[in-house]
C-alpha cells in the first residue's frame, strides 16, 4: 500500500514537462526561423534556392540523427548535461551564422550549430518525460513538445521583424543570445529518474526502503529493433519525414511566388504553429483515450490529406487553411510518437530507442526539403515535390496500420 500513496504538492514530472517545453520552443523555434532568412541569404550570398534549402536539411539531418548517440548517453548519465551542451551549441550556431560570408560558412555555423545543438537536447529531454508518466504519457508528451508548435508560431515572425529592424546578421546574433539564455535555464530543471525523488511514474510515492525498479523496466535496444513494431515505426517515420519538413522551408517562398507579400507569407509558418500547438495540447490527451497506435496512423493520413490541400492552394485563405490543418496533424504526430515507443518497449532504454528511431526522420529531413528545392530549380514548380510528400505520408499511414498496432507487445502495457 505504501508504494501507492501519492505525494502531496506539485508532481515534479510536470516541471520536467515544462523544461522540455522550453527546450523544444528554443531549439525548434530557432530552426524554423530559417524560412524567414531564405530570400536574404539567396540575395546576399548569391546562392540558389536548392543550395540554401540544403542548410536546413543538413541541420535537420544532424539533430535527428544525433539522437542515436545522445539518447543512450542520456539513459546512462541523465538528460541535464546533454541539454546544457545542446543549448550552448544552438546559441553559438545562430550567432556564428550571422558572421557568415559564404553559403559554405552558413552550412558550418547554422547546420552544425543547430543540428548538433538540438540533437544533443531533443531526444534526451523527450526520454526524460517518458520516464515520469504512464497513464497520462500521451498528454505529457503532447504538452512537452508543444513548445515546437509555439516556437513555430512565435519565432519566424520575430525573426522577420528582427531582419527588417536590424538586418539578418544582427537578427541571428540576437536570436543566438536569447536561445542560449532560455535554453540553459530550462536544461537545469531536467531530472531523468523519478526514483531519485522517491517516486514512480505518475507521482506514486515509494516509502523509504521499498525497492523502486521502475528505471529497470523495459527491453534492450537490441531486442527492440528486432521487432516488427520497431521496423514499422522506422519505415513510417522515414516516409513521413520526406514530406513533413518541406513546408517549413518552402511554404514562405511558395507563397511569395504566388504574389503574397513576404511579411504576410511568413505568418503562414505561424499558422502551422497555431495548428501544431493545438494538436499537441489537445490531441495528445485524446490519444490516451482512443489508443495511441491507431492515433499515430491517423496522424500520417491527416498529414497526407493536408499536403494534398497545399498542392492545389494558390490564394492566401487556402494556404492558411493548409497551414492550420497540416500543423494540427504534424503536432499530433510529434506528440504521440515518443509515447508509442515507450508503450511498446518500456522506459529503461527509451532514449536510446527513440534516438535510433529518429535516424529515420533524419534521413527523410535530409532528403525532403533539399530535394524540393532542387525540383523547384529544375521545374520552377513545387507541385511535383508536394505530390511526392503527400504520397509518402499516405504510404506511411498504411505501414503504421499494418505493422505497429499489433496485439502482441514487446513490453507490457504498464511499462
Amino acid at each position: 500500500m505504501n508504494a501507492h500513496r501519492q505525494r502531496q504538492g506539485i508532481f515534479y514530472g510536470w516541471v520536467v514537462v515544462a523544461a522540455t517545453f522550453t527546450l523544444t520552443f528554443v531549439g525548434f523555434g530557432s530552426a524554423y526561423t530559417f524560412s524567414a532568412f531564405i530570400e536574404v541569404l539567396q540575395q546576399d550570398l548569391g546562392a540558389s534556392r536548392g543550395s540554401v534549402s540544403l542548410v536546413f536539411s543538413l541541420a535537420g539531418f544532424l539533430y535527428f540523427a544525433l539522437g542515436v548517440i545522445s539518447g543512450p548517453l542520456a539513459d546512462r548519465f541523465g538528460a541535464r548535461s546533454l541539454c546544457l551542451v545542446g543549448m550552448v551549441l544552438v546559441g553559438f550556431g545562430l550567432a556564428l551564422a550571422g558572421q557568415a560570408r559564404t553559403i559554405a560558412e552558413v552550412y558550418a555555423a547554422y547546420g552544425l550549430g543547430i543540428g548538433l545543438g538540438v540533437g544533443c537536447a531533443y531526444v534526451p529531454a523527450l526520454g526524460a518525460v517518458q520516464r515520469w508518466f504512464v497513464a497520462r504519457r500521451g498528454l505529457a508528451s503532447g504538452l512537452a513538445v508543444s513548445g515546437i508548435g509555439l516556437g513555430t508560431l512565435v519565432m519566424p515572425p520575430l525573426a522577420t521583424w528582427l531582419i527588417a529592424a536590424l538586418g539578418w546578421r544582427e537578427a541571428y546574433l540576437v536570436l543566438g543570445g536569447a536561445a542560449a539564455a532560455f535554453g540553459i535555464g530550462a536544461a537545469l530543471l531536467l531530472e531523468n529518474d523519478p526514483g531519485r525523488r522517491g517516486l514512480r511514474p505518475d507521482g506514486v510515492f515509494v516509502e523509504p526502503g521499498v525497492v523502486n525498479s521502475a528505471a529497470k523496466e523495459g527491453v534492450s535496444v537490441k531486442d527492440a529493433i528486432r521487432t516488427r513494431q520497431f521496423v514499422g515505426m522506422y519505415v513510417a517515420c522515414l516516409l513521413s519525414a520526406v514530406g513533413v519538413f518541406v513546408p517549413f522551408v518552402h511554404l514562405v517562398p511558395f507563397a511569395v511566388d504566388h504574389q503574397i507579400a513576404p511579411t504576410v507569407a511568413v505568418l503562414l509558418l505561424s499558422a502551422i504553429g497555431v495548428g501544431s500547438t493545438a494538436g499537441r495540447f489537445c490531441l495528445g490527451g485524446l490519444a490516451d483515450r482512443l489508443g495511441r497506435d491507431t492515433f499515430l496512423a491517423a496522424m500520417y493520413a491527416g498529414i497526407a490529406v493536408s499536403l494534398a490541400v497545399w498542392a492545389f492552394a494558390t490564394g492566401l485563405l487556402a494556404l492558411v487553411a493548409f497551414a492550420l490543418l497540416f500543423g494540427l496533424f504534424y503536432g499530433g504526430w510529434v506528440a504521440v510518437l515518443p509515447a508509442v515507443v515507450a508503450d511498446h518497449f518500456g522506459r529503461r532504454n527509451v532514449g536510446g530507442i527513440i534516438g535510433l528511431l529518429y535516424t529515420s526522420v533524419a534521413i527523410g529531413t535530409l532528403i525532403g526539403p533539399s530535394l524540393a528545392g532542387f525540383i523547384y530549380d529544375a521545374s520552377h514548380s513545387y507541385f511535383p515535390a508536394i505530390a511526392i510528400s503527400g504520397g509518402a505520408n499516405a504510404v506511411a499511414a498504411l505501414v503504421a496500420i499494418v505493422t505497429i498496432g499489433l496485439k502482441s507487445r514487446t513490453a507490457a502495457e504498464g511499462l
